[in-house]
């Protein structure tokens, strides 16, 4: 049952086609073609006020006119399904402008709105209409349109969950950062929860550090680590044990009172493994293991 949009009454289409006839598809695709101006033109306003300015009027005409010309073409070629052969330069499409919106920050709703709103545009063309055969017609392309913005939605949510993959990745490797404190000396410092996926990328970084610079001794700092469970407590052991595999001696910095309660409550054992209460306490140790003898500057009399 459909209501039409123009008088208000109520039409019993019995039950809805889920493909265009090849007649519907060469009409929508004729209609597409003969209004073309002032489709795209209504169509941009509809996005436009959707997006709310966020893209230049030229912009998103561009967008629109590229749009309507795939779906008249589609249309003209016989495509009846949006999954059809004929449609695959526009699923195409419709991808590009997911991928293109998800990277320019746009929600999923703002760009199935893209594809939405060509229903609205299109009824503006039909005008007030009680021929069924019409209104039988527009149902079918209707829910053509749903399948497109269906597709869209789904197309932005999987370019967007790479993306945010993509900038975890990013995000893991600039949270844990290894740095050269001296000759032969490497660093650690971690900030925040130390999970499964960072530990691992501590581990492979601290790895590749220790083989470029062919460092002996590695210091893990654990001051900007908020608490320190069995499970953290496992991940740096295993670090340790790694970089021990590769000829480097660990020292772990950074246990703080409230750390150290915590580890003895939970009867984590740390083994010969050095600690200290602070980096530069680690520091101090491993120049001491290297023979350097750290003393205070003297002051000199102006």
């Amino acid at each position: 049952m459909v209501k039409s949009a123009r008088c208000g009454q109520v039409v019993w289409l019995g039950e809805a086609a889920v493909a265009l006839s090849p007649d519907e598809s060469g009409r929508f695709s004729d209609l597409l073609k003969e209004h073309a101006d002032g489709l795209v033109a209504r169509w941009a306003e509809l996005v436009g006020a959707g997006l709310q300015g966020r893209m230049s009027r030229p912009e998103l005409e561009r967008q629109t006119r590229d749009l309507q010309k795939g779906f008249q073409q589609a249309l003209a070629a016989g495509a009846r399904d949006l999954k059809d052969e004929e449609a695959a330069e526009l699923r195409a499409q419709l991808s590009e402008l997911s991928s293109h919106r998800a990277r320019q920050g746009f929600s999923a709703n703002e760009t199935a709105i893209s594809v939405f709103a060509l229903k609205d545009a299109v009824l503006d063309v039909l005008g007030d209409t009680d021929d069924i055969n019409t209104l039988r017609a527009f149902v079918s392309f209707s829910a053509f349109i749903d399948r497109a913005a269906l597709f869209t939605f789904d197309s932005y949510v999987r370019v967007r969950e790479s993306l945010i993959a993509d900038q975890t990745e990013q995000l893991l490797e600039l949270s844990t950062p290894v740095v050269k404190l001296w000759d032969g000396v490497v660093a650690v410092p971690l900030v925040g929860t130390l999970d499964s996926a960072r530990a691992q990328v501590v581990m492979e970084r601290l790895l590749q550090t220790l083989v470029d610079t062919g460092s002996p001794y590695a210091i893990i700092d654990i001051t900007g680590v908020p608490a320190v469970d069995t499970q953290v407590a496992q991940h740096i052991l295993k670090t340790v044990v790694a970089a021990r595999l590769m000829g480097a001696d660990c020292i772990i910095s950074g246990i703080r009172p409230q750390i150290a309660q915590t580890i003895v409550a939970l009867g984590i054992e740390f083994g010969d493994i050095a600690t200290k209460a602070s980096l530069a306490d680690a520091l101090r140790y491993v120049l001491g293991q290297k023979s350097y003898k750290v003393v205070a500057a003297k002051r000199t009399e102006r």
